[in-house]
């Protein structure tokens, strides 16, 4: 009994006692920490990679998951109207081609490229005949391939802007957005060494 209360007394942090009618056992319990009370911090380089690699698989990493519909979403506009736009500057460029060709002689044919481009309702005559039909598909041309090369552009920054997201996000993960943060201004009186008094502004930030 004597023996088993000098261990007692000797583990009081980190053990556990299980005791008897006559008899007192003492064990030895390590320290486990749950993984929720293990800190974790992103790494900013990896992040960045990780985005120019797959984008979107940097807010993943670094936890991020509300901001991957915004990213995707996008992605795919900017592919829907990259898509759009060069399927119709295609469709242009072979009419305004076509009707070049057959300049001396115009078909008829509602199957040639630039019939079928004339909208429901409209001849060519109204449209100014070839002369100005030929214009409007030139134009048109012209307009498709230059709204499709700012699709492309505005991929390009939505992509830039993921990866740098994805950086400045781990590099802020920890940063404290608390309500003990706050900024005060307010007045106050303020004496110099004459012992004058004077108004001021005092600008303080609590953190």
């Amino acid at each position: 009994m004597l023996f088993a209360a000098i261990c007692a007394n000797a583990h009081p942090a980190d053990s556990t006692e299980v005791t008897g009618n006559d008899s007192l056992v003492v064990l030895d319990a390590p320290l486990i920490l749950e993984p929720s009370e293990l800190s974790w911090k992103p790494d900013p380089l990896k992040s960045t990679w990780l985005g120019i690699i797959v984008p979107g698989l940097g807010q993943i990493y670094n936890r991020s998951y509300w901001k991957l519909p915004i990213v995707y979403g996008g992605f795919m506009g900017c592919g829907f109207a990259i898509a759009t736009n060069n399927e119709k500057y295609n469709a242009y460029k072979e009419a305004y081609r076509d009707i070049v060709t057959d300049a001396n002689n115009i078909s008829s044919n509602p199957l040639k490229s630039y019939n079928a481009l004339i909208p429901e309702g409209y001849t060519m005559e109204r449209l100014g005949g070839v002369s100005g039909y030929t214009n409007i598909l030139r134009d048109r041309q012209n307009s498709y391939r230059r709204y499709r090369d700012i699709s492309i552009v505005v991929a390009i920054a939505v992509y830039a802007l993921s990866i740098i997201d994805a950086y400045v996000d781990a590099q802020l993960f920890d940063f404290d957005i608390s309500d003990e943060l706050s900024l005060n201004i307010e007045p106050q009186i303020y004496m110099d060494t004459e012992q004058r008094r004077s108004a001021e502004l005092k600008l303080a930030i609590t953190f």
